[in-house]
């Protein structure tokens, strides 16, 4: 079996990223040890806005720090970039030549960006889905964890394999999602009822970034906006504050809802806040400690470098599979 998520370097990681994605790919790894896990971070998808090179150089190498920081076990994670890898661009190509414009032109996060950016709209941002669908089919890979965000693209991809195939011949694997039950989707502190990203919130306050000080990111959860009442109760619908923060706690203790409602039954919001606020500064003075050593080590240059040139060798297999099916070859 193979797993294969990749990662937008574009603003900083956040709490929902780590719980969302980071965390839940290294438990599940940890619960399927017979397989393959490879982790690409997206640089060419990034392009589709402008982008600062060199912060874009820092976010990469900040992302492959916090993932090997984070539990995934070294030895067995293909880590990787995915620019460095031609044959993401030759089968990007490929998908376009295999979608239609209107299965682009439905895609949520196309309609979305294009409302938001009403001048200089790039084409990429609208034909990215398929070099998104090129990254996972490069790899034959079983299993893709996708936060509820992406389950569209995911479906454009799995369409895409079977218009291939049916064309074609047997060629790529048809992929399946796995959302994770716990943290799939963290909310803003500032605004419960949008998902937590740095590069859509209008307040600092809204997010906490995994490179924040723990100090920091303590005093943000205490500011956090919670709801009517005092109740410590999970209430996605009525009390969506503190069922944010709920979430946050069990994501980054591994302690059910449930268990958390047991144990503050009889505390206030404040007490509850106090309490998470010390978790997520262990949290981050922890995992920052672990990047500093790993920075410091050589440890990330040697699984970049050997992860490459693992993946350029599966990558390269396919595409020449794929030429031969069209008769490139």
């Amino acid at each position: 079996m193979r797993i294969l998520t990749g990662i937008k370097p574009t603003g900083s990681l956040t709490l929902g990223n780590y719980i969302g994605a980071i965390k839940s790919l290294a438990t599940l790894q940890a619960a399927s040890p017979e397989a393959e896990v490879i982790v690409f971070i997206a640089d060419l998808h990034a392009l589709t806005t402008p982008q600062d090179k060199n912060e874009l150089r820092q976010r990469k190498k900040e992302i492959a720090l916090v993932y090997l920081a984070s539990g995934l076990d070294r030895e067995k994670t293909i880590l990787f970039n995915q620019s460095e890898i031609s044959a993401h661009n030759q089968l990007g190509y490929i998908m376009e030549c295999t979608s239609y414009i209107g299965e682009m032109e439905r895609m949520t996060q196309y309609k979305d960006k294009k409302k938001k950016q009403v001048e200089g709209i790039r084409t990429s941002l609208l034909t990215y889905p398929a070099l998104m669908a090129a990254d996972i089919l490069l790899y034959d890979a079983d299993i893709i964890p996708v936060g509820v965000d992406q389950k569209q693209h995911l479906e454009l991809t799995k369409t895409l394999a079977t218009r291939f195939n049916n064309a074609y011949g047997p060629t790529f694997v048809v992929p399946e999602g796995f959302i994770p039950k716990i943290g799939k989707k963290i909310m803003g502190l500032q605004n419960p009822t949008k998902k937590m990203s740095k590069s859509e919130a209008d307040n600092p306050k809204d997010y906490i970034s995994l490179f924040d000080s723990p100090a920091e990111g303590r005093n943000k959860i205490k500011s956090a906006i919670t709801d009517s009442g005092q109740e410590v109760k999970f209430d996605s619908k009525n009390k969506p504050g503190i069922s944010n923060l709920l979430t946050i706690y069990s994501g980054l203790t591994n302690s059910s809802i449930k268990e958390l409602e047991l144990k503050y039954a009889s505390s206030s919001y404040a007490e509850f806040k106090v309490d998470l606020g010390e978790v997520v500064y262990n949290f981050l003075s922890d995992l920052q400690t672990k990047c500093q050593q790993l920075d410091s080590s050589g440890i990330l240059e040697q699984v970049l470098k050997r992860s490459s040139a693992y993946a350029n060798l599966l990558a390269n297999r396919k595409i020449e599979k794929v030429y031969k099916k069209l008769g490139l070859r």
